[in-house]
């Protein structure tokens, strides 16, 4: 699934539990797998499932949405984070932690750690939030030898306040338009803008 197939699929939107009961396990799949891999626009796919179950008016669907989306960032979170783990303290490393380290310029690694020491798991909050700076956090974690408990407890909240921020990016593009597919489009674009425009600013801004 796509958001190429999530944007088409939008335009029919038939009521009813039954593309639900697909959708969920694929959002909880699809966001659980772009928080070990990051390369899955997820804040996007929420916003889009958000939308759709805004337009389908089940009970509860805005919740369930949200649900699922926070406990599979948080899967995908703690998963990632115990595989770096194992590479701190293995000799030679691991490829999951060396993966961390390439997505993680020396810059902003040097700002997680010193929030790190400032604020404490607290900034774990902020930094799914903020548009690339879930991994150097994570990195600054790892290399501050925090342990899987602490870190969790955490990055529990954090899931909690970036699924609700992409559900409600969601609700505002369902509530704009009363076809599916532009109240998609419109939350693909926004979620697309909020997670790569700081960087594009900071890519071409004058000066850099």
């Amino acid at each position: 699934m796509t958001l190429g197939h999530i944007v088409a699929a939008a335009g029919q939107v038939p009521p009813g539990p039954a593309p639900q009961a697909v959708g969920y396990p694929a959002l909880f799949l699809l966001v659980a797998l772009g928080a070990l891999v990051p390369v899955i626009p997820t804040g996007a796919l929420v916003s889009s499932a958000a939308v759709v179950a805004f337009h389908q008016s089940l009970p509860f669907g805005l919740l369930l949405v949200f649900a699922v989306s926070a406990l599979a960032a948080f899967t995908g979170d703690v998963a990632l984070y115990w595989l770096g783990r194992r590479g701190v303290h293995s000799r030679n490393g691991s490829r999951w932690l060396e993966a961390l380290r390439s997505r993680a310029t020396p810059e902003r690694l040097e700002q997680a750690q010193t929030k790190l020491d400032e604020h404490g798991v607290l900034v774990l909050v902020l930094s799914r939030l903020v548009p690339a700076g879930r991994i150097p956090v994570m990195l600054a974690c790892l290399l501050a030898e925090l342990p899987l408990r602490r870190f969790a407890r955490g990055d529990a909240p954090a899931c909690l306040a970036w699924a609700a921020t992409y559900g409600l990016i969601g609700i505002v593009g369902g509530s704009l338009f009363s076809e599916p597919w532009k109240g998609v489009a419109l939350a693909v674009g926004m979620a697309l803008l909020l997670s790569a425009g700081p960087a594009v600013w900071r890519r071409w801004r004058p000066g850099s």
